[in-house]
């Protein structure tokens, strides 16, 4: 093909004719396991907190600062990281950050006191931040048009995956101390030699860069038949943040910052206090671990349940309709008179309410262009984290001041319940090509 009969299409043209081949399911696995780590640094001294407070002598209030501590460093962290994504692309943003991430996870282990824990805990947090923030987008990106939806719900079981790698670590290791399970938080940042080795860069951030024939490089060798064209961009002026606040975008950011910070209060609110509100209904320590793993278990099949549902009915109606009955579960599970009722509520509000951040994670990466992808994403998982930062301490707090389960409970749930109104505005995108 000479340059004066080349096509011209738009980039995200390039992958509706893609198929899904077996090198997406190698980059699908080195991202998968990403999340699993994101989703493990900041559960696994969860499991072992009885120790770090021992250990440094804090009560609550003081664990709850140490639990929130990488979230506080991921808030700056991914509104940096955003727009470097965005900048320097995705590969070497997903890498840096993770190896950068195991040095201080490693230092940390080593902290002689409560400062210099805290400390390290929020740079741990500041670097775990880049691959946190843009391991969704880099992997849409990636995909198949018609396969975009399925799969990255399927990255999102990631995320119980880390919950169970978390107790079982515990399980395993806590009886050496939360030193020894801050260790195997560090190893992971190995793995981002793997990322390095099986994912390539973007095709879509590419393009945007004016990089054409590394675009088609990469569109090659992930199957496109379109490769060989030149590829074409809704917009080149990378990462600014103000302008998620202009035009049609300005409604869609401001809708998406108060979901992402309303649904993840409710699910942190819960899951950071899991163990201590379980052990108040009169479960030992070793059986709210158990049924913490159980819950992690219920929310596999309510992530593949919502991966097939997305595709038949697009992600607006399926997210909006596990929400709702999650929060139905939540109410159950608050309300609960009996042990079998706090499992059942507990397994329904997990079933539906991860099968809702597995169409929320997919859904909540293609409301901006390439050029913004990245900015964007890292201002919606600001507010998610803003979210992560305030649940412990607020449930803490009302822990401490004696507000028992049941009221507790439900202020958590009200939150899902504010997610539900804010969703019904913003756009459905099933189907429809990455700009």
């Amino acid at each position: 093909m000479t340059a004066t009969d080349t096509r011209t299409l738009p980039i995200g043209a390039a992958f509706d004719r893609m198929p899904f081949t077996r090198r997406h399911v190698l980059i699908a696995l080195a991202l998968f396991i990403a999340f699993v780590i994101e989703s493990w640094e900041q559960l696994a001294l969860i499991y072992v907190a009885d120790d770090l407070g021992t250990s440094f002598g804090i009560d609550e209030g003081g664990v709850g600062l140490v639990l929130s501590a990488v979230a506080f460093g991921m808030i700056p962290g991914v509104l940096i990281w955003g727009p470097i994504a965005d900048r320097i692309g995705r590969l070497p943003t997903s890498f840096w950050s993770l190896v950068a991430y195991g040095v201080i996870a490693l230092a940390s282990a080593f902290a002689p006191n409560l400062p210099v824990l805290l400390t390290l805990r929020v740079a741990s947090g500041l670097a775990l931040a880049g691959v946190y923030t843009i391991t969704f987008p880099y992997f849409l990106e990636l995909l198949p048009t018609r396969q975009r939806g399925k799969a990255a719900v399927y990255l999102s079981i990631g995320w119980p995956i880390g919950i169970l790698a978390a107790i079982g670590a515990s399980l395993a290791l806590g009886h050496l101390g939360w030193h020894v399970v801050a260790i195997a938080s560090a190893a992971a940042g190995l793995w981002a030699f793997a990322i390095r080795a099986w994912v390539p860069e973007s095709p879509y951030w590419l393009a945007a860069r004016g990089r054409q024939a590394e675009a088609r490089a990469v569109l090659r060798e992930l199957g496109s038949p379109d490769w060989d064209a030149t590829f074409t961009v809704t917009t080149e002026r990378v990462g600014n943040p103000l302008d998620l606040f202009r035009g049609k975008l300005a409604r869609i950011t401001v809708l998406m910052l108060l979901l992402n910070f309303a649904f993840n209060w409710g699910y942190w609110g819960l899951q950071t206090w899991l163990p201590t509100l379980l052990q108040e209904k009169g479960l030992t320590l070793s059986a709210s671990l158990g049924f913490a793993a159980l819950s992690a278990l219920m929310m596999i099949p309510g992530y593949v349940s919502a991966s097939w549902l997305t595709g038949r009915f697009g992600r607006k109606k399926v997210f909006l309709s596990y929400v709702a009955a999650a929060a139905v579960g939540g109410l159950w599970f608050a309300t609960a008179s009996a042990t079998w009722e706090l499992y059942a509520g507990n397994f329904v509000l997990s079933f539906f309410s991860l099968g809702a951040w597995g169409v929320w994670n997919t859904w909540n990466g293609e409301f901006y262009p390439t050029a913004l992808r990245g900015t964007g994403y890292s201002w919606a998982t600001a507010a998610q984290l803003v979210a992560t930062t305030a649940a412990p301490s607020a449930v803490g707090a009302l822990l401490a001041a004696s507000t028992g389960f049941t009221p507790t409970m439900l202020i958590i749930n009200a939150f899902l319940a504010v997610t539900v109104l804010l969703a019904l505005p913003l756009p459905e995108t099933e189907g429809r090509e990455l700009e």
